[in-house]
């Protein structure tokens, strides 16, 4: 819960506006400051304070307990010009609620945390857990300072770390990726990440108590030099997806249990096979090969154990597998170009990622939001498939990689492509733009207000005998049609042979929207109709939206109403 605390009207006009924007995350302190500080400093996992960062320090030092357990504060000024992330930067998240506060106010964070501030991603802001000497470490890495890093297990999809940190340096500043216990854990200049590696099989006669299902995990893990912050998962045989220790133990553990059917269990070859599981729950292996099935491609690092009870039989068996690393393919969409369409999540994806593909004019658009270190793989016009398989290579070698391209990346740009060469070997993930179409669109009024399709007049990848039955189809279905590549200088037939195939269906007087360059230094607009258009005008960054025959002009703007009253 992020508690929200004002002084004045101003403020309180900023808390109602944060109110309303995150209604199920907020809670607004009304009182006497003091009192409302305390209250939800002890109550609220971050603070938004409308208050002077002087008066907020104040009343918030005799509250201070650990870095660990304070919340997150942030102030905000009279004038909700400034987002200040106070007090609990990682942690608390106060670095990313100040950016997220910007974002809804309009107003810039303040965020003077190193790692942030220097565009590095913080060790304990990369997604796992770390163990070691944090502070030393990100000391070294900020100050340029050489940093070993090791993955003994393979590549991981972490997000840029800059040039200084690189397999290839000799150091004793060490950043290693990786799920033992080392005597690393306690060198001074050493940090262990744990990625999310491990999963536990877990079998258990019914009735299976949760304390001896988890101190099995326990010595199994720590026989085997495994660290338990790298656990990911429990896995099991359905038909113990509803026995109470098993379940318990992994709510304990803060992990999801995974299920398998007793015939996909069967078909995984295991070391240890046993006739009573079988005849128990149709499987010779429940905890080897639960742990295997959740660990695919990756390999049983600890085989089955049963528990050792100091009364009674054993209950529980447990083996442990670890999983192969996937690499993550992000295919992003930037917009149509300018700085405030390219989406939040958008920009989260772009410093997610340690290798950026895309078109070289489109990398120009965002190379200064990438981390440094950041590897840039860019290529010309014409290599679609080329920067899709290159995207979908690096995602498979382990690497977090972001496939760029402008509007919405699904919509004739690089998702299809990339998804295509895809396995189910990486994750993938898709990240939503603003398209040319609805950026046209919101510069020429409201011209989409009814059903509505977009056509490429490209005939490069689509035969134009395609390209023209879809046009009539839309022209007789009295669709609105947004035209994609509409012109080039050596492909300048297309558009008016398209035009004549609607103008059969539709009025020469029907509005028609021209948009070059949308939201671009350079963009221009106008609203003409299909009998005065000039296709000179035209480009291969120009949309050309078309309206219906409920379409209309008013006051300059193109307007479809959702209905087809006006032609009543």
């Amino acid at each position: 819960m992020i508690g929200l605390i004002s002084a004045t009207s101003a403020g309180q006009r900023g808390c109602e506006h944060l109110a309303a924007a995150w209604p199920d995350e907020v809670r607004v302190y009304d009182g006497p400051v003091r009192e409302a500080v305390g209250r939800a400093f002890a109550e609220c996992e971050q603070l938004v304070c409308f208050l002077a960062t002087g008066a907020v320090v104040r009343l918030i030092a005799p509250l201070l307990r650990g870095k660990d357990t304070d919340p997150g504060v942030v102030t905000v000024d009279e004038t909700h010009q400034h987002a200040i992330a106070l007090l609990g930067g990682h942690g608390g998240g106060a670095n990313e609620l100040a950016q997220r506060v910007a974002d809804a106010l309009g107003c810039r964070p303040v965020i003077s945390t190193a790692t942030d501030a220097a565009g590095v991603p913080g060790l304990d802001m990369l997604g796992w857990p770390v163990d070691g000497a944090v502070a030393a470490v990100s000391r070294a890495i900020l100050d340029g300072d050489p940093v070993h890093l090791d993955t003994p297990h393979g590549v991981h999809p972490l997000p840029a770390l800059p040039p200084n940190v690189t397999a290839a340096t000799d150091s004793d500043v060490s950043l290693i990726v990786t799920d033992r216990v080392a005597a690393a854990d306690t060198a001074a200049r050493t940090v262990l990440l744990r990625p999310p590696s491990l999963v536990v099989g877990v079998g258990g006669s019914r009735g299976v108590p949760a304390d001896e299902v988890l101190t099995l995990i326990g010595s199994a893990l720590a026989d085997a030099g495994l660290s338990p912050r790298s656990v990911v998962a429990l896995a099991t045989v359905d038909a113990k997806a509803d026995e109470a220790g098993i379940v318990e133990a992994a709510e304990r553990l803060g992990v999801p249990l995974l299920t398998y059917t007793a015939d996909r269990l069967a078909g995984i070859d295991v070391p240890n096979p046993s006739d009573a599981p079988l005849a128990a729950v149709g499987t010779p292996s429940v905890a080897e090969a639960a742990a295997l099935a959740a660990a695919p491609g990756g390999e049983l690092l600890v085989p089955k154990r049963k528990s050792a009870p100091q009364e009674g039989p054993a209950m529980a068996t447990a083996a442990v597998a670890r999983r192969r690393p996937r690499g993550r393919l992000s295919v992003v969409g930037l917009g149509p170009g300018a700085r405030d369409l390219l989406t939040p999540r958008a920009r989260e994806e772009l410093r997610r990622a340690s290798v950026i593909v895309g078109l070289d004019q489109y990398v120009d658009q965002i190379r200064d939001l990438l981390r440094p270190g950041t590897r840039i793989l860019e290529s010309g016009l014409g290599a679609e498939e080329e920067r899709a398989r290159t995207a979908v290579e690096q995602a498979r070698a382990g690497h977090a990689v972001a496939l760029i391209g402008s509007g919405d990346a699904g919509v004739y740009a690089m998702a299809s492509p990339a998804l295509a060469e895809a396995a189910d070997d990486i994750d993938v993930v898709g990240v939503p733009g603003v398209t040319a179409a609805l950026a046209a669109a919101a510069i020429l009024g409201a011209p989409l207000g009814h059903d509505h399709v977009s056509i490429s007049l490209s005939d490069l990848h689509t035969p134009w005998d395609v390209i023209e039955r879809r046009v009539r189809a839309a022209a007789e279905s009295d669709l609105i049609v947004t035209f994609y590549n509409p012109r080039s200088r050596g492909r300048d037939w297309q558009l008016p042979k398209a035009l004549s195939l609607l103008a059969e269906h539709r009025e020469p007087g029907t509005p028609v929207g021209v948009v070059h360059a949308a939201s671009r230094p350079d963009e221009r607009s106008e609203v003409t109709t299909i009998a005065a258009l000039d296709v000179t005008t035209v480009d291969m960054v120009t949309v050309v939206t078309v309206g219906n025959t409920a379409t209309r002009n008013v006051a300059g703007r193109m307007v479809t109403p959702r209905g087809y009253r006006w032609q009543a």
